[in-house]
């Protein structure tokens, strides 16, 4: 359990935002959302339970690494999936899935193409969770792009007022 406790944590949104697609009612895909949620803030939870602090330092070195779970991915480059907690990252999850309930409840009023705002928001919360606990550099980049992806559209479709402009912005910044 220890092992996939990160696997679960980083796709469950995932798999909320493509369960997303079978709700057809609006407040059932908000409830669904805040559900999928608070779950993956209840695991990283339980991730900080689990953690031990004698041994976990601040810094990702084969010593301090926890909870990690480790596959061969792209044999041919060396690229692994590699996840894993460390006194840094730690903190980090905890705080962004905390973080991520707090902005699901804040959605509610959200009247626009809920489902699609509620999914985005979602496969969001898998980058953010992503980049925290990767310890591969491909699979950081994997995620990293797999957070901004959502995020841009969600600032130009549910954005301000000048909600197109901010999003080139963003674009053009993270390019």
């Amino acid at each position: 359990m220890n092992a996939s406790l990160l696997t679960l944590m980083i796709f469950l949104p995932a798999a909320g935002a493509v369960a997303l697609l079978a709700v057809k009612n609006r407040d059932a895909a908000l409830r669904m959302a805040l559900g999928f949620t608070i779950g993956t803030f209840l695991l990283s939870l339980l991730a900080l339970a689990l953690f031990d602090r004698a041994r976990g330092g601040a810094f990702a070195d084969a010593a301090n690494v926890q909870l990690s779970a480790r596959a061969n991915w792209i044999g041919a480059f060396n690229v692994e999936y590699y996840v894993g907690i460390d006194g840094l990252s730690l903190p980090l999850v905890v705080l962004s899935t905390f973080v991520c309930v707090l902005a699901c409840i804040a959605s509610w009023k959200i009247e626009k193409m809920t489902r699609g705002y509620l999914a985005l928001f979602l496969l969001l919360e898998t980058g953010i969770l992503g980049v925290f606990v990767s310890l591969d550099l491909f699979l950081f980049y994997v995620f990293f792009e797999v957070a901004l992806l959502p995020m841009y559209f969600l600032i130009g479709i549910w954005g301000g007022p000048r909600r197109e402009y901010a999003a080139i912005k963003f674009f053009l910044y993270t390019l």
